[in-house]
């Protein structure tokens, strides 16, 4: 998906709401238990009751590499399912050396065809060059976290600027704004100008809002560009809104909700 087309399904739905996949085995209806493949049968409801007010979906890898290979099989059908006309962000925080980089991106480009992959850059350049190769696809640099941790490194100085404002400099200049973003979490409100500044034509990838208590108005006055230049991201809001056999229309309910904010901002 180009640049051009993410803003022309964002303006269309008038949404910039990522739906996350976080699906815990221990957390989805118990009745869906008995089924063949119950994570991917509660993927697939959620995808088809929320699919018209979110521009795209983040299956967060770790939830299913720790189901083994039916997990991994769940995440397969899961990314295939997802329609075409939306955004698909593998959640996978990979980064090593160029080598290693470069068969990650193809497990997760190529095999498992997703849109955007997470990486993170502390490794440097060669660690995250080999997904910038593949120009059609995006790379999610992470930037500034949301947890707690993000003061033992991220908000510390390097030099004269916080080291994750270095990490904004320096890896903007490794791809284009046309295949590159960053994560931003949304608990980070009060940088999100300074953010913008350093980076003013890149898209970001927002995780924290909803369940981490992340303001989606603070984040829309702050952040957003002519572009729009935002990917909103919920998980447990939206896919957990209820544990009973109501949970895709709860969740639809959820995401309807963020969908008619958004519109007010866009």
């Amino acid at each position: 998906m180009t640049r051009q087309q993410l803003v022309e399904q964002i303006r269309t739905r008038q949404s910039y709401l990522i739906v996350g996949l976080d699906t815990d085995l221990t957390r989805i209806p118990k009745h869906l238990l008995s089924k063949t493949d119950p994570v991917f049968e509660f993927n697939k409801q959620i995808i088809d009751a929320t699919k018209d007010y979110c521009v795209g979906y983040k299956i967060n890898t770790a939830f299913y590499e720790a189901l083994g290979i039916p997990g991994w099989e769940a995440m397969e059908k899961t990314a295939a399912y997802i329609p075409a006309t939306h955004f698909k962000i593998a959640d996978a925080k990979r980064g090593d050396i160029g080598n290693t980089s470069s068969q990650y991106a193809k497990a997760f480009f190529e095999t498992l065809q997703f849109d955007a992959i997470t990486v993170a850059p502390y490794m440097g350049a060669d660690s995250v060059l080999p997904f910038l190769e593949y120009k059609d696809k995006w790379t999610i640099v992470l930037g500034l976290t949301s947890n707690t941790g993000a003061r033992d490194f991220e908000l510390q100085k390097a030099g004269d600027e916080l080291l994750y404002e270095k990490v904004l400099r320096t890896a903007a200049q490794w791809g284009t704004a046309d295949q590159l973003m960053f994560v931003v979490g949304a608990t980070q409100a009060s940088e999100f100008t300074n953010i913008r500044a350093i980076t003013p034509n890149h898209f970001y990838l927002v995780p924290g809002v909803g369940a981490q208590g992340g303001s989606l108005k603070d984040i829309s006055e702050k952040a957003m560009n002519k572009e729009v230049g935002l990917l909103v991201n919920a998980s447990r809001a939206v896919i957990y809104a209820s544990d009973q056999e109501d949970f895709a229309v709860k969740a639809m309910l959820i995401a309807k909700e963020y969908q008619q904010e958004m519109a007010g901002y866009l």
